[in-house]
């Protein structure tokens, strides 16, 4: 489905624009089955023949024509002689090693436990409950920490969303007056490492649970940061590394109820140095009836957490003041992302 197409001179009908909708969840499988295989690192830089792809992927010839072929429809591969396919620009980010890569963000919005926790959105729509609990019998992060492989997708996906975004952070926010910044919830520390590789002056602490902060080292020793991002683990309910002049939090806030939130917080500005900050880093909701990336984000909030959702600038500012800060200013980035500063009140 490569889009309804238009009628003469004018927008496609409403049946085929709604149409388009309901059968996307058809693409986006048949995305993550593609990511999944590791087609795209299979193909490279130069077209190949399905026989060889299904050979290298263990996967049965004539099906995976029908998948590559329905991609292609898409833009997502390019169909060429004898059934070859080569990649587009868009099939070169489900390459591991593109820049950009989203191959992990397709494997987890389609991996097994979500794909069938929103198979019960409605139940999260009629109770307001996470329907991943429904589904999968336990809440999110205590079904990552009983199953490490998923847990790995997820943060694995939640590391290139960072590549694909945190550099706009970097470039949007000036951290120069910043000598102490902390990492709070800051995964394999790929936010962190590019602002401290943009800010010389920064020297870094990556804060997370255990069991994800183990998976850190081997990214910062490639960005030739051992020696400036110290990684502690830990539970940023109860506690945060001290003395840090900004903790910064990217799509954390979004994952928690307001009280929970505003627990982080409060976390945080006990921690932080005298005249220290607090940067929320998150996509707002604007109040304009408009399409918005943030809208369709909440749902996956409400669909997998207890409470957690993407929050309007006015909800920030009252989350920020149920913690004893001030939201002192919003600054956006080139993308959905703002970074919302929040200062003693």
């Amino acid at each position: 489905m490569s889009g309804p197409p238009s009628g003469p001179g004018g927008p496609p009908p409403p049946d085929q624009v709604l149409m388009q909708m309901i059968m996307g969840k058809l693409v986006s499988k048949a995305v993550s089955v593609a990511a999944d295989l590791g087609v795209a690192d299979h193909i490279g830089d130069a077209p190949v023949a399905v026989a060889t792809l299904a050979e290298k992927t263990g996967t049965h010839a004539p099906s995976l024509y029908r998948l590559l072929r329905a991609l292609a429809g898409v833009g997502v591969f390019a169909e060429g002689p004898q059934k070859s396919f080569a990649l587009t620009p868009v099939g070169k980010l489900l390459r591991a090693d593109a820049q950009g890569s989203m191959r992990a963000m397709a494997r987890w919005i389609n991996c097994e436990p979500a794909w069938t926790a929103w198979g019960k959105l409605g139940h999260s729509v009629a109770t307001g409950e996470p329907c991943f609990d429904a589904a999968m019998g336990a809440q999110v992060f205590d079904y990552f920490a009983a199953h490490p492989d998923i847990g790995r997708i997820f943060n694995d996906a939640m590391t290139s969303f960072s590549v694909v975004f945190a550099g706009a952070v970097a470039k949007a926010y000036d951290f120069s007056s910043v000598k102490h910044l902390c990492d709070v919830g800051g995964g394999h520390g790929m936010l962190l490492s590019l602002i401290l590789g943009a800010f010389p002056g920064v020297r870094g602490t990556l804060f997370d649970r255990p069991d994800v902060v183990a998976g850190a080292p081997p990214g910062i020793e490639k960005a030739g940061l051992s020696g400036r991002i110290e990684i502690v683990a830990g539970d940023f309910f109860k506690a945060v590394p001290k003395g840090a002049d900004a903790y910064i939090l990217k799509a954390i806030i979004h994952d928690w109820s307001d009280e929970l939130s505003g627990k982080i917080l409060s976390v945080c500005r006990e921690a932080m140095a005298p005249g220290g900050k607090v940067l929320v880093v998150e996509t707002i909701v604007s109040d304009k009836p408009e399409a918005a990336l943030s809208k369709i984000v909440d749902l996956e909030m409400l669909a997998m957490t207890h409470g957690g959702r993407e929050r309007t600038e006015a909800e920030f500012a009252e989350l920020f003041r149920s913690a004893g800060l001030t939201l002192k200013r919003v600054v956006p980035t080139q993308g959905p992302l703002f970074v919302l500063e929040g200062a003693l009140a």
